[in-house]
C-alpha cells in the first residue's frame, strides 16, 4: 500500500524528490505519516481538501479489503 500511496502523491506534486513517506503500525492499524516540499502542500490537499479527502478514502476502501485501518497524516515542518 505504501509504494501505491507514493505513487499517488508523487504525481501531484511539482518536485517529487521532496515526497517522504514514513509507515509505522501494529498490523491491523497502520499510519502514513506524508511531508511534501512546503510549495506542494497546497497540490496535496486541493481545493477544500477534496484532493486529500480523496486519497484517504482509497486508503479507507483499500484497508476494508485488507481487513486493516490507514491513516494518513500531512506533515508540516
Amino acid at each position: 500500500m505504501k509504494e501505491a500511496l507514493e505513487t499517488i502523491v508523487r504525481s501531484l506534486v511539482g518536485s517529487p524528490d521532496g515526497v517522504e513517506l514514513s509507515e509505522s503500525g501494529d498490523g491491523k492499524n497502520v499510519k502514513f505519516l506524508l511531508r511534501v516540499a512546503p510549495e506542494d502542500y497546497g497540490r496535496v490537499i486541493g481545493r477544500e481538501g477534496r484532493t486529500i479527502k480523496a486519497i484517504r478514502s482509497i486508503l479507507f476502501y483499500a484497508g476494508q479489503k485488507q481487513g486493516k485501518r490507514f491513516h494518513l497524516d500531512l506533515i508540516e515542518d
